[in-house]
Formats: C-alpha cells, structure tokens, sequence
C-alpha cells in the first residue's frame, strides 16, 4: 500500500464505459458472476446501496443520508495505556467480540524503516526493536466508546493485512523481506505473527516461523480443516504466489499454529501468470500444491525458488484473501503488462474450492482511463451485513469504500475527505482495514494517512 493518490482529469472514455454497465453513478465497472461470491453464505438478499454521499461539514468522511461517524482513534494522539502515541500509517485491521456487548479491534500500522510515529516498544511484546511497526488494540464498549488503546505486538515491519481465526485471535503479517542488517534491523523480518485482541500478552511476539518468510500480505483459515491460506503482495518480478499452510495442529486455538505445519503454493497447471486469464468464469481443475523448498528463504526468497521443470504459477499484486461458504477467495490488485506481468487488468477475484481442486476466475474490474473516479486496484474486502461485500480500493485519485451487492449492484459506501495534498492539487490517503462489529451494527475503517480509525453506524440492511 501507498501513502498519497494523485488526481487527474476527468476521462470521457471511461464515462462512456462505465455508462455501458450500468455503474456511472458510482464510477466503478466489473464483469463477472458477481453470485459466486457469496455460494454457500447464510447473508442476506443484499438490496441495492443507501443513496448518494453527503458531503462532511467536518472535511473527514462523506457517508450517506443517516449513517455518521465517530472517530476512534488519530494518529499521534496520546495511547490511552500511556505507552506513547497512537502511531501512523493504519492499514489491516479486524473486530471481535467483547465483554458486556463490547468489540475488540486489533490494527495493523504498515511502518517501514522510517515509519512516521513508530509502534511504541513494549517489554514482552517487542520482536525486533529496530522494527517500527506492529499493531495495536482497541476496546470499545457497546456504544463505540474507546475504553481502551494498547500497544499488541511492537518490533514488526510493515505490517500490511492478515486476517482473523476461528479461534478469535488476529494473524497480522509482515509485508517484507528484510533480513537482519538491513535498514538497522537486528532480526530476519517477513513472518506472520498471532495477536489475541482481549489479552495481547497472552500471544506475545512469536514469529510463526513455519508459515513461510515473504512479503505476506492477507490470510484466510478454512474453519473445519484449519488450512490457512496466504497470499505474497510482490510488485516487481517474479511475481508472488498463493500458499497454503497445512498445520501440525489443525484443531486451532491460541499458539496452535507454533506447532509447525508444511507450507505450499499453488500450481495451475499449464498457466504461468494469473494475469493472462481474462474470461471471468474461466475454470482449472486439478489444481497442485507444490511444497516449498525453502519456507525460511535462507538464501532465495521464495518466489524466486525452483519449483521444479514445471515451474510455479505467479501473480502481481495478490492482496485480499477472505473465506466464504465452502470456498477461499483471493484479489489480485492489479496487473500491468508494461512492469512484467503477461497481461493487463485493473483487479481480479479469483475463488479456489478445496473440495474440487478447482480455481475459477470471479470476477474482473475495469476498465479504468479516469484516475479522478475509482473503479481499480480492489484491496481489502469483507463481507457486508447486507449480504455483499465491502471493497476498500487501492487505486488513484478520489478514494471510496464501495459496497458491492449480491445482484452485482455497485454503491459509494463512504468517501475519504482528508487532503493529504494541497489546495491547487489534493490527495487523499486510502482506505483500508474495513470490517464490521460481531452484531453488524458498525462499520469500522481505517485510513491510511492520516491515520485515522472511524466507526460507521446507521441503518444497515440485515
């Protein structure tokens, strides 16, 4: 993930496209069996959206008519376990269930080497000390009252995404890497490492080792096998991959995952690079897991390894990773030709059934000629009380949460309006982090930079 967006000129081109399919109002188009999303979930129908933004007197967050905002949390205010100051750049993040009603809310801080205001070191939940990124903790009482703000786990690397257990804890991952001795760090970075959102000192900070070290970006667990699946953001070639971790343990449960396990990637037979499928629907059965030579990457970063004379399949820019139904679902961000990836295309989600062995391909974004509207670079993704989904995207320009409905319908959910920029040429920080209470009342988003964590409430279809 990036910091800034820049603006551009409004496209004709892309008006008339988008107009084509139905989505100028919200400037977003895809194709796609928008349905498979969502096979085998107990949501809702998923009605259409609720009506246009409304700006923000307050120049913060455009939502629409009766829902508001609170802010929970900014960057650089005081933490109130007085630790030090709430650090920047807010990126993944989940919500569990409290005491009394309450949610537990665990965020990623996606710091680098010279993060702005790093996570705060914390005896007995520090990694590497040189590391300025981590997480931090949230209590929130039943009315979205802060009661509580901690450091979780200090002495990480850029911790990007991740994703949560069925045994309620929080998988954040590192998206580096780094060994020790670069950028000052006393310790080999690139790990994933578990958070338990009620009582961080009952995880520690424990790199999970066995689950590979790459540049990890989002998780999702098959709750009745305990398989984690994982996918590597890699921008430049080779291109990352998508994994899977067969746990020793696969019973779950807080410190499970410390057992070990054996970590593979994916291999669709005879396609080398993901971004040279275009045809949503397209199917590849017999899918192959391939088990990784090196998980550590001593010597050669994974994607780098040799898989063996049939090679492995790659991807740029492989970001959201949720579970639904039956099946894992996966984004890839973008792809572009011009910086190697065998075609173009603007995100995919792609859906891998474990019962079949078969990959399909969801559905496409795009085109996208207009960076001042979104419509490009789908990141975070969760499910929606609706039935649909939430969409934080990654592209240029204006940056919106979007909803996606289960008849395909697309809607402006929310609109960042902090300029990060100047008057003459604005800019906004993205979103990320989007995920809901465990009553599906509230909203919570981060944005990125400025850092800044919202709650979200109103009249939510259920």
């Amino acid at each position: 993930m990036s910091e800034t967006r820049q603006t551009a000129r409004p496209s004709a081109t892309r008006r008339q496209v988008l107009a084509g399919t139905g989505a100028l109002g919200v400037g977003i188009a895809f194709t796609g069996a928008f349905s498979e999303l969502f096979a085998g979930t107990a949501a809702a129908r998923g009605r259409a959206g609720y009506g246009p933004l409304v700006p923000d007197p307050d120049g913060l967050l455009d939502l629409p008519k009766g829902f508001r905002y609170k802010v929970l949390s900014r960057e650089g205010d005081a933490l109130r376990s007085g630790e030090g100051r709430v650090p920047s750049n807010h990126d993944g993040m989940a919500a569990f269930r409290g005491r009394r009603g309450g949610t537990h809310l665990v965020r990623n801080h996606e710091n680098r080497a010279n993060g702005k205001i790093p996570v705060p070191t914390v005896e007995g939940l520090t990694y590497d000390p040189e590391g300025k990124g981590g997480c931090t903790a949230l209590a929130l009482d039943r009315r979205n009252n802060v009661v509580d703000e901690r450091v979780a786990i200090a002495g990480t690397a850029v911790n990007c995404a991740g994703g949560p257990t069925p045994w309620g804890t929080w998988l954040t991952c590192e998206e580096t890497e780094d060994k020790a001795g670069t950028n000052g760090y006393t310790k080999d970075h690139g790990f994933i490492f578990e958070v338990d959102p009620a009582d961080p000192r009952r995880s520690g900070a424990v790199p999970l080792t066995a689950m590979g070290r790459f540049q990890h970006e989002a998780i999702a667990v098959d709750p009745r096998h305990g398989v984690v699946y994982e996918t590597e953001d890699a921008f430049d070639k080779p291109f990352g991959l998508f994994y899977r971790f067969l746990p020793n343990k696969p019973g779950g449960g807080l410190g499970s995952l410390r057992a070990g396990g054996k970590l593979q990637a994916m291999r669709v037979p005879g396609v080398a690079d993901l971004s040279r499928i275009q045809e949503t629907g397209a199917r590849f059965d017999a899918i192959e897991w391939v088990d990784v030579p090196d998980p550590l990457a001593a010597g050669t970063p994974i994607r780098f390894q040799d898989f063996g004379p049939r090679g492995i399949t790659h991807a740029q820019k492989l970001e959201g990773c949720y579970w639904g139904g039956k099946c894992v679902y996966f984004v890839s961000s973008f792809a572009k030709s011009a910086q190697g990836s065998a075609a173009d295309h603007y995100g995919q989600i792609w859906r891998y059934d474990p019962s079949s062995r078969s990959l399909t391909l969801v559905l496409v974004f795009g085109p996208d000629t207009d960076l001042q509207l979104p419509g490009e670079e789908p990141d975070n993704i969760c499910l929606a009380p609706s039935g649909g989904l939430m969409v934080a995207e990654d592209g240029e320009g204006a940056q919106h949460v979007f909803g996606l409905t289960r008849r395909g319908e697309v809607y402006a959910m929310a609109r960042g309006r902090q300029n990060i920029g100047t008057p003459e040429e604005p800019a906004w920080g993205e979103f990320a982090g989007v995920t809901f209470s465990p009553d599906d009342d509230t909203m919570y988003v981060n944005c990125y930079n400025p850092g800044t964590t919202f709650a979200v409430t109103g009249p939510w279809h259920h």
